[in-house]
């Protein structure tokens, strides 16, 4: 395992955390005595292009039931979750890598927009309010801590908006923005920070090619407030040079970020102080078993911090594929959830596990208000060699259980019925704490 340690900050603690301090310290139950109990039901929302089906979360038995599914006006990118549970927004677009390779976007021309749903007592989604058009592909979504707006980050070209949300949660006009917002190069994941005061939009660059020159990934960063953003920092260690940042997480109750970089295979952990980021890592270290030996294709995904705290998710995928016997099978690689416990002193990340995800392209991961499992979405279908046949896995959700020490213990697999060549990849996953109520079941 390969360490880069540069820099450290003392620990202060976060103000202004909002509801998402207020599910991790009900996360803790068994260590913060009289926190308050934490739902023993969830929904989880798994999108399958333009479908995005609702399934019931027995926390305790970690099992699954399906509900009945609401479609999109095109394949669903992204959604948030509002602060309050009730409302979740919902991006679609008719183009972008949820079409697959194969499959295309609809001929009538590219349609982008963002739907909000009402979350009612069981999970089901109901239509809430007018869907709102946007100008690209929305690549990520979020809300500010207060539910107040919603942020939009899009790739192509790179950039952010942000909408108001009425005070019923239905979605509100764009706020306009003041000239000259530095939207970097291909930005791939919006975050508001903990005090509510600063906004960090990862922008990923891109890997060289044949053709063209890498382009430089930074974490550009932003004051917030009404709305309104400003520039603040532009974060770009080495130029921005093999640093293809993909996602970001915040500790829940230290000033610690914790952001993938993609094709680096490596978490790297920022200080938070200022409303900014610090201008280097603190640390990074590498979410591979095997870091000697990265196949082609391996990748960083999707990273959750536990609400507790005390641990961090993060998904390895792998999509090499090598002909056998005329079919397009795995080449091997890493399709894991790599584990970390973190240090709540110096939020220094430590691999203490990675777990086979029982599926290829493990994309998105979701857990559960109280930390006790952990759904992951692997995206798509892909033959493997089974003795001197090839045999398919499915796409699939893919539940473990959360262990006290962090760690994750295989439960099931949910397949999925995905089809790449018609743009019908399980791009996204997340999850809404629930009542007792029973969801309602497809008939």
């Amino acid at each position: 395992m390969t360490t880069r340690i540069v820099w450290r900050v003392n620990v202060l603690p976060f103000a202004g955390l909002g509801l998402a301090a207020g599910l991790a310290a009900a996360s803790a139950g068994a260590e913060t005595q009289g926190a308050p109990a934490v739902p023993s039901r969830a929904a989880l929302y798994a999108a399958l292009g333009a479908e995005l089906t609702p399934y019931e979360v027995d926390v305790a038995a970690a099992t699954l039931a399906k509900g009945r599914a609401v479609t999109l006006p095109a394949n669903v990118q992204e959604a948030a979750l509002h602060p309050s549970s009730r409302f979740l927004y919902v991006g679609w677009s008719s183009s972008g890598a949820s079409y697959g390779e194969a499959g295309g976007a609809p001929s009538a021309g590219p349609r982008h927009g963002v739907t909000a749903f009402r979350i009612d007592a069981s999970g089901a989604l109901v239509p809430h309010g007018a869907a709102a058009p946007l100008r690209a592909r929305p690549i990520h979504l979020t809300t500010d801590a207060d539910g107040s707006h919603l942020l939009v980050a899009y790739n192509l070209p790179s950039g952010l908006t942000v909408h108001r949300l009425q005070p019923d949660g239905a979605i509100g006009s764009e706020v306009e923005q003041p000239s000259g917002l530095d939207g970097g190069i291909y930005a791939h994941h919006v975050r508001v920070l903990p005090s509510n005061r600063a906004v960090v939009l990862v922008t990923r660059g891109n890997a060289p090619t044949a053709a063209a020159p890498e382009d430089p990934g930074a974490l550009k960063v932003f004051a917030y407030a009404g709305g309104v953003l400003a520039n603040r920092a532009s974060i770009a260690p080495g130029g921005g040079y093999g640093f293809q940042a993909r996602h970001i997480d915040f500790h829940p109750s230290r000033p610690f970020a914790y952001l993938t970089l993609e094709r680096q295979n490596e978490i790297a952990v920022f200080g938070v102080a200022g409303d900014s980021l610090s201008a280097a890592p603190l640390v990074t270290k590498t979410t591979l078993a095997e870091p000697g030996r990265v196949r082609p294709g391996q990748t960083t995904s999707a990273i959750r911090v536990h609400p507790s705290g005390r641990f961090v998710y993060v998904g390895n995928r792998a999509s090499a594929t090598t002909d056998v016997q005329g079919t397009r099978v795995s080449a091997g690689g890493e399709n894991t959830i790599a584990v970390f416990a973190i240090d709540q002193a110096t939020g220094e990340p430590s691999l203490i596990q990675t777990i086979d995800t029982r599926g290829f392209q493990p994309r998105t991961v979701a857990l559960d208000a109280g930390g006790r499992i952990l759904v992951v979405g692997n995206q798509n279908p892909l033959a493997v060699r089974d003795g001197g046949g090839v045999r398919t896995v499915p796409a699939s959700l893919s539940t473990f259980r959360i262990g006290a020490d962090g760690r994750l213990a295989f439960v099931r697999t949910d397949a999925v019925d995905a089809e790449p060549d018609a743009g019908r990849l399980l791009f996204w996953v997340g999850m809404a704490p629930l009542g007792e109520s029973e969801l309602g079941r497809a008939r």
